[in-house]
């Protein structure tokens, strides 16, 4: 604040709030979100199988894929339909990693906790996103 008289600033002596720890969820909480969490992941593991499937048992042993074609746009199409099956493969494992940290998070009792605020993440936004570790305030001004 600032000081007219003296024409200088003056500093406030107040220390500031100490920070309450974070509430919690309770068990009962945390097993709806363990529940929905082994949901996502029973799903998530079906789409890396089915995905895993189309880029490693797709092929056959004969030689349409290394005769000649006059029909190079079909070529280009298959290349592009397995980087696109690569691509959604890894972003589905790494979905999985976040899911298992998840789970791992709900069995030692720190599931919902902001790990950079340390506040409670609000329940609607573990619904929508289970794998968040930040709070939107946190999630916003990173």
């Amino acid at each position: 604040m600032w000081d007219a008289t003296a024409n200088t600033m003056k500093t406030s002596t107040t220390p500031a709030p100490q920070s309450m720890p974070a509430q919690r969820y309770a068990p009962a909480e945390l097993e709806s979100f363990r529940q929905l969490l082994a949901e996502r992941l029973a799903n998530t593991d079906a789409s890396i199988a089915s995905l895993e499937q189309a880029l490693l048992f797709d092929r056959n042993n004969g030689t349409d894929d290394t005769s000649r074609t006059s029909n190079m746009l079909e070529d280009g199409q298959a290349s592009l339909e397995r980087e696109e099956a690569a691509h959604l493969l890894s972003r589905q494992l790494k979905y999985r990693t976040d899911l298992l940290n998840a789970l791992a998070r709900v069995a030692n009792g720190t599931y919902g906790i902001c790990r950079v605020t340390g506040q409670r993440i609000p329940a609607d936004r573990l619904r929508a996103v289970p794998t968040a570790t930040l709070c939107m305030q946190a999630k916003l001004n990173n």
